[in-house]
């Protein structure tokens, strides 16, 4: 297990957000952000999903940029392009493997998250990809997160991990 640790703060990455989006409504459509605010334990301002107080394990939704092509290579359909609207996640981050996040602390703008696990694919994805859109999606659905500390996210925001999931400090941490 030490070495696991050791692994996994050797080397630290700061990845970035590349998109955001709010579903004010269940159902309703993404509607794309420049910017959010981020409520401690609640979740995205704005966001159907936020809830005060609330003990969603869902708060915030993110996305590996880098699989919007591997769900598109995946879903083999020309019809369709996979876009951020469509995956009905919050962030659409690169630059930082999401797995990594899962289960650690880190900082996205001035907000700190905990990472609480996979978010795998609802039934909706094939409505909104067509046939086979689940199927593509499973295993790069990304992580949720809950809000720790209220604050900002800006697209370009650096993500940046603050603690991992065994509790280490970053190396690099100030």
């Amino acid at each position: 297990m030490e070495i696991h640790k050791e692994l996994m703060n050797s080397r630290p990455v700061t990845g970035r957000v590349e998109w955001i989006g709010v579903a004010a409504e269940r159902m309703a459509p993404m509607q794309v952000k420049t910017s959010v605010q981020l409520i401690e334990q609640a979740g995205i301002e704005g966001e159907h999903h936020a809830r005060p107080g609330g003990s969603s394990k869902r708060q915030v939704t993110l996305i590996q940029h880098e699989h919007l092509s591997v769900i598109q290579s995946l879903l083999d359909r020309k019809d369709v392009t996979v876009s951020p609207e469509l995956l009905r996640r919050n962030l659409v981050v690169s630059g930082i493997n999401l797995n990594v996040l899962r289960h650690s602390t880190f900082r996205i703008g001035t907000a700190l998250l905990k990472g609480t696990g996979s978010c795998p694919p609802c039934s909706r994805m094939d409505a909104n990809l067509g046939k086979g859109g689940y199927a593509a999606m499973v295993g790069h659905g990304g992580i949720t997160a809950i809000v720790l500390e209220n604050g900002s996210v800006t697209c370009g925001d650096s993500v940046r991990i603050e603690i991992t999931d065994a509790g280490t400090p970053n190396e690099d941490e100030e």
